[in-house]
């Protein structure tokens, strides 16, 4: 049996310095004295914190606040361009990459197509995205964050497993740091959008979050304590893969009824595939939401039985993780309030009732770029000695 231990000095301060960063970040600018209000920290904790953080360029004083009586307060912000870091997304169609700053803001954006399931295509595509955004990013960037699908072993930077693109044991931080020289991590996209949404989202409100990532495949993010819980095998937020229809369609990874078979954009696409042609758009997904946004019957059933089968899986996470705060994130949530309220009420109805009403279930308001920004999140987390992996 293995005993709990103390948290070490280490892990506490970890954890201070995430509690003022999200502070500064999500209120900013503020003062010293707010900071330890909204976190409970001491005030000499939050001005040790802050100077950590000013010594290594991530807080800045940008002057006096207005005063309650006594002494004006400094107030403090993020530095937004003191440095820049590149996020990827690796998709089934393209991948994805972004120059972002410390506080998210996306400087420059690129993508390349790649074919289907064929992984080494992908990863042609990759270095070629990488190599225009190091460009694009003109001063040495801190270094490159990567979501992709699949099984990821974080702390090695080693995709285990990733049905969509025939990888297994990739060591693919390793492959890209060795060509660009710069520190590089990696984390499943479901995973890195929850990061994304938890770093720039401003959900203030939320102590704790699972987000659904809903595309091609479906996957969940969930965040503890301020941190990316991602199991004993990396596996955590797998919901994808579980069966949910008996002897239901096939899925990528060989098995009949998985959610992703039912609920996934894939799985409407496929069964509205004869009635796209009617409607207008550059994509299938822009064409299935020009008919579903116009009422065609088909594609409104495919969208909303999708949002009911993911309502169901979301009952038996409520269940489980009793966490209050689930964001929907990814190409599905283009559909919109239609299939979240096919979601949600799916969901309070699948769930303990006493679970289910203090639940809050939303869409994600960082859009498209959600994995890059996630990736890009877990990098400077990361860089700035902050462990991810709980």
């Amino acid at each position: 049996m293995r005993l709990p231990v103390k948290a070490t000095h280490q892990a506490t301060r970890e954890h201070n310095v995430r509690l003022v960063l999200r502070a500064i970040a999500d209120m900013g600018p503020i003062s010293r004295a707010d900071i330890a209000r909204r976190t409970s920290l001491t005030r000499t904790t939050v001005s040790d914190v802050v100077g950590q953080l000013s010594d290594a360029g991530l807080v800045m004083e940008i002057g006096r606040g207005p005063s309650s009586g006594g002494k004006a307060p400094i107030l403090l912000q993020i530095p937004r361009d003191a440095r820049q870091l590149i996020g990827l997304h690796i998709g089934d169609e393209q991948v994805r990459g972004v120059v972002v700053n410390l506080a998210g803001d996306i400087i420059h954006r690129a993508q390349h197509a790649v074919h289907g399931r064929d992984g080494a295509h992908a990863l042609s595509q990759l270095d070629a995205l990488v190599d225009e955004l190091m460009l694009a990013a003109g001063t040495p960037p801190v270094g490159i964050g990567i979501g992709t699908p699949g099984l990821v072993d974080t702390q090695a930077g080693v995709v285990r497993w990733a049905a969509s693109l025939d990888w297994r044991d990739l060591p693919l931080a390793t492959r890209v740091a060795d060509r660009t020289g710069l520190p590089v991590y990696v984390a499943n996209d479901s995973q890195a959008a929850a990061l994304a949404e938890w770093t720039y989202g401003r959900h203030v409100e939320a102590r704790a979050m699972v987000a659904i990532r809903v595309g091609i495949g479906i996957g969940a993010g969930i965040i503890i304590d301020d941190r990316l819980y991602q199991g004993d095998g990396f596996g955590a937020g797998e919901i994808g893969h579980t069966t949910v229809v008996d002897d239901g369609p096939p899925c990528r990874c060989g098995r009949l009824g998985c959610l992703e078979s039912v609920a996934s954009l894939r799985a409407v696409l496929e069964r509205v595939e004869g009635t796209l042609h009617r409607w207008p758009g550059t994509s299938e997904l822009e064409r299935a939401c020009a008919g579903f946004g116009a009422g065609d019957p088909a594609i409104r059933d495919a969208v909303l039985d999708a949002g009911r089968h993911l309502g169901r899986a979301l009952g038996g996470i409520i269940d489980t993780l009793d966490i209050r705060y689930i964001v929907l994130v990814g190409p599905m949530s283009l559909f919109g309030q239609p299939w979240l309220e096919a979601v949600r009420s799916t969901a309070r109805r699948s769930a303990l009732p006493l679970l289910a009403e203090g639940t809050i279930i939303e869409l994600g308001k960082l859009g498209p770029d959600v994995e890059e920004l996630g990736a890009a999140a877990l990098l400077m987390t990361a860089e700035i000695g902050l462990s991810q992996a709980a």
